[in-house]
């Protein structure tokens, strides 16, 4: 049992799979309206859509988690990176109570979506989730990332800061 079990829909989803459903619905959906309104007017309704639904899911995620703010950051920072980690290759940076560092440096989330043509919808799907976990963490967890596989850098830099305990 995984604290993103919900999130998941079916516990023996894949997160990849789960994400390619979504795409089936959603590069048809978004084409159609790009098609009607135009690209940036499209995306200015979809990308603000898209983003409150993954901080409603991730923090009615985190409110379900018992504890302190780090700790519901890291039940669910926890849960996603054994879902992911069939999917993407990791290089761990540095490990400590006051940060942690890491590079993914291929992710097949990142292939499927180049795939498409749609690097900006799976960043709204899968990068920016990474955003709304970290929130959870309620000032005592701080995440920075500067790049993506997804928006076509070498790599994905997750650079987390825990507060002083």
């Amino acid at each position: 049992m995984s604290v993103l079990d919900d999130y998941l829909v079916h516990p023996g989803l894949s997160l990849l799979d789960k994400t390619r459903i979504q795409a089936q619905v959603l590069v048809p959906l978004l084409q159609a309206l790009r098609a009607e309104l135009g690209k940036e007017r499209a995306d200015a309704i979809v990308r603000p859509a898209l983003r409150d639904w993954s901080k409603q899911v991730f923090a009615a995620v985190g409110n379900g988690v018992e504890g302190s703010p780090r700790r519901k950051w890291a039940a669910m920072h926890t849960a996603l990176a054994d879902i992911t980690e069939p999917e993407v290759t990791v290089e761990m940076r540095r490990h400590d109570e006051d940060a942690l560092e890491f590079d993914v440096t291929a992710c097949r989330f990142a292939a499927f979506f180049r795939a498409l043509g749609e690097p900006d919808l799976g960043a709204l799907l899968i990068c920016e989730n990474d955003f709304d976990i970290a929130a959870a963490g309620a000032g005592e967890v701080g995440l920075t990332r500067d790049q993506t596989i997804m928006q076509g850098a070498p790599s994905c830099t997750f650079r987390y800061k825990f507060a002083s305990r």
